[in-house]
């Protein structure tokens, strides 16, 4: 089998498509993952063939105005304006991106896994070969269990299922039209926008790689869409921490992760104090990790290390507990360490994570980054590393989460595609 894989966004966004590129070598298939150029040390750890995309909207992570974005959570009328412009900014970076997929594409397939941000069904149709969404988070498949988790405003539940089409039509807004009509030069049909449909109609095979224990108990997905537990990246076989990371880890009890990603708000340096002072008034020791800017700390305490990077699979089992924005890689790899959470969601899906996070009982409620202050983030961490209850609860839901192998399941789902 020869499968080609389009994703594009931040790491996060791309490492979980890395593994299951990783979960199809394993099973001898031919994959080519095609991805943003940035994230290409994702791939030669592990000797992936890897296509380097156009970095698109990336190149727009520190601009104020999506710093701003990303704090606001497009809420309020200033926030609904930011989005719209954020959006015509990103178009055509994004349309860059699409033409070197559809160049990519040119040596062929016999499937196409595509994120949504990477319209690849009119890709795989051009190929004449079958294309499965692949999908990291749930907003793309209606259901009436929840609302969209990207629409950040309250709704009935009979309104929920409708809550999912305006991020489809987006799709389309955002370089769907483009790369069908004008670099594919595909003829307009019906329907050739719902990337959940195949050209005939019939519906398309979906994967979504996060857990079905973390959603609610009502959810009532179609039996077309696979949701197959989280798709982990493991460490890569020649990494090793730094000796200054070891002896930080070993000198003292185990310390609390804290890291917010490719999250940056308006403000790192008032990030950077929140952190510090929390960790100091909670009276434990810190791993930091900076990210993309998101936290700045000029002159860290001793009972702090500034880490810029190192495998969630190994470092977060050595921890007391672990504070993130609640994207959905991150939420997975602390849920499979079996460790405690703290969530600060940001933006987008994150809030539905930190919710269901909460749910679970392996985090104390939310934390959202807006409304943060360094007594709020101290007290989370505080009733974190000492409430058994939690501590008991993130351990076992841990284990369910490392026993469902969802890459590995999704692989038999691709198989499947093409018996």
């Amino acid at each position: 089998m020869k499968v080609l894989i389009l994703t594009h966004g931040t790491r996060g966004d791309v490492q979980p498509y890395a593994a299951l590129a990783l979960a199809l070598r394993w099973e001898g298939h031919e994959v080519l993952l095609a991805a943003p150029a940035a994230s290409a040390a994702l791939a030669e750890p592990y000797g992936l063939d890897f296509a380097p995309l156009h970095d698109g909207p990336n190149t727009l992570i520190d601009d104020p105005e999506v710093r701003e974005a990303i704090e606001t959570n497009y809420r309020g009328i200033r926030g609904k304006r930011v989005a719209l412009r954020v959006m015509r900014r990103s178009k055509p970076l994004l349309a860059r991106a699409l033409e070197d997929a559809a160049r990519v594409a040119e040596s062929g397939a016999d499937v196409v896994v595509h994120a949504p941000s990477i319209p690849g069904q009119h890709i795989a149709e051009k190929l004449g070969v079958p294309a499965v969404p692949a999908l990291l988070q749930p907003v793309w498949v209606p259901t009436g269990a929840f609302r969209n988790p990207m629409l950040p405003i309250s709704l009935p539940r009979a309104l929920n299922r409708a809550s999912y089409l305006p991020f489809r039509l987006m799709l389309r807004f955002m370089g769907g039209k483009q790369l069908r009509e004008d670099i594919l030069h595909l003829p307009r049909r019906r329907g050739a926008y719902d990337f959940l449909r195949r050209p005939g109609g019939e519906p398309a095979t979906v994967l979504q790689g996060f857990s079905p224990h973390l959603l609610p108990d009502d959810v009532d997905y179609p039996t077309w869409v696979h949701t197959t537990g989280f798709w982990f990246l493991p460490t890569p076989p020649d990494w090793e921490p730094s000796a200054e990371l070891a002896a930080f880890l070993d000198e003292g009890e185990p310390p609390v992760y804290i890291g917010f990603g490719s999250m940056a708000g308006t403000d790192p340096h008032r990030l950077g104090r929140i952190v510090t002072q929390a960790v100091k008034l909670a009276r434990v020791r810190a791993v930091v990790a900076a990210g993309w800017g998101g936290i700045r700390i000029e002159n860290p305490p001793r009972e702090m290390f500034l880490l810029d990077q190192a495998p969630h699979d190994w470092l977060f089992p050595r921890m007391a507990a672990v504070v993130h924005h609640g994207g959905s890689g991150t939420t997975g790899a602390a849920l499979a360490s079996g460790r405690p959470q703290v969530v600060c969601p940001f933006v987008a899906d994150q809030p539905f994570w930190a919710d269901r996070a909460h749910t679970a009982g392996v985090a104390p409620p939310p934390r959202p980054q807006r409304r943060l202050t360094a007594e709020d983030l101290a007290e989370a961490i505080r009733r974190t590393v000492t409430d058994r209850a939690i501590a008991e609860r993130a351990e076992q839901l841990g284990r369910t989460i490392l026993t469902e192998n969802g890459a590995a399941k999704a692989v038999d789902v691709l198989k499947r595609v093409l018996a």
